[in-house]
């Protein structure tokens, strides 16, 4: 029996060249203007990732506090980030599009017309026969608009926050053993192979691909639950014919979705069942820290990494202590509170003072 506990999707990690504009992209785009961390050391424990050779770096969380997964904004700072040299594919292998959730698709995709962005095209329905369409940040990244459930607050944007992700894997019924167990997205909502219509202009779009559409029969649950919400994960092949990886002869860090973060509690119990599975930490804070909380900024806790059968990395985060207001100096400790059960509205909502107008 399992008893380790996920609270859902905290954040999706994105490589920039330029944190900053990126950032406010993503604030205006997206409405990530609640900063968690923002924190400039040494990534020294992502040797396997970064060359064998410590890279310093500058990296933000962000959470929309409408509800959703946030972003972890990353940037190398003595390094040249190194951007894929060929387009990314559906069939390629990786994190390919990040799902972003909003409340309405039709206001949505006025939003984002308006704004000038990049588009796929008029929404168009999915398997499901939910209607969906993408856009694509001034940087190549592709995230899925559709709608979603799970609301926090109430705020004048136009979207949520990460909604999920579509992930393009080799083998479909090899991940299930990491998506459905240890993640525990175990119901199929669909699984079709086929040409898809709301895919067709997306580079890899027009050829046969299987989808598998993945939700938790359980709802996530814990600390900060009520802002993550729940989420979904897509299974995209291409059958018998798989493409590249998309980080293949790159570092961790560079352009693109680089992982996939949850929420995580008793993170000794999940050691052992990942590799029970054959799935062992490839990087563990725990290890490296003998026990002691390691420190991102103003958030401390643990963290380790598991890859999927294709590379994609997947990261663990247990949560010892966050800020909740600078200015008031008012920080969370976790460490030694019993349960995961969510915390309380009113305190979450007090989050808001972390929010950046200015970025």
């Amino acid at each position: 029996m399992r008893k380790y506990k996920l609270g859902g999707i905290q954040q999706i990690g994105i490589g920039v060249k330029d944190l900053r504009e990126a950032w406010r992209w993503y604030s205006k785009m997206f409405g990530m203007d609640c900063r968690i961390f923002d924190d400039k050391t040494e990534a020294n424990l992502m040797l396997p990732y970064t060359g064998n050779v410590p890279q310093s770096r500058h990296a933000i969380l962000a959470l929309n506090l409408q509800s959703g997964a946030g972003f972890e904004v990353w940037q190398y700072r003595e390094r040249e980030p190194v951007s894929i040299e060929e387009e990314i594919h559906l069939g390629d292998l990786g994190i390919l599009i990040c799902k972003i959730k909003v409340r309405n698709i039709d206001d949505a995709y006025l939003f984002y017309k308006d704004k000038g962005c990049i588009l796929s095209g008029e929404p168009a329905g999915d398997p499901s026969g939910n209607f969906t369409f993408f856009i694509r940040d001034p940087y190549g990244n592709l995230f899925q608009i559709m709608e979603g459930n799970n609301w926090f607050m109430k705020e004048n944007k136009v979207s949520g926050g990460a909604y999920g992700a579509i992930l393009g894997v080799t083998d479909i019924e090899k991940s299930l053993a990491i998506y459905s167990d240890i993640l525990g997205y175990d119901q199929v909502v669909y699984d079709k192979t086929g040409y898809f219509p709301d895919l067709g202009s997306l580079p890899g779009g027009n050829k046969e691909l299987r989808r598998v559409l993945l939700r938790r029969t359980t709802p996530f649950s814990g600390y900060f639950s009520r802002i993550f919400g729940q989420s979904v994960i897509e299974l995209v092949s291409a059958p018998g014919n798989p493409g590249k990886r998309i980080y293949q002869n790159r570092f961790w860090g560079d352009p693109g979705f680089i992982h996939i973060c949850f929420d995580i509690f008793e993170m000794d119990e999940l050691r052992e069942y990942c590799k029970s599975l054959g799935y062992p930490f490839v990087v563990d804070s725990m290890d490296s820290k003998k026990g002691n909380s390691f420190e991102m900024g103003d958030a401390a806790g643990h963290f380790a990494y598991i890859e999927d059968p294709d590379g994609i990395l997947l990261e663990f985060v247990e949560s010892h202590k966050m800020r909740i207001s600078k200015r008031l100096g008012w920080y969370l400790n976790l460490k030694n509170r019993m349960g995961y059960k969510p915390l309380p509205g009113w305190l979450l909502k007090m989050l808001r003072f972390s929010r950046v107008k200015e970025i």
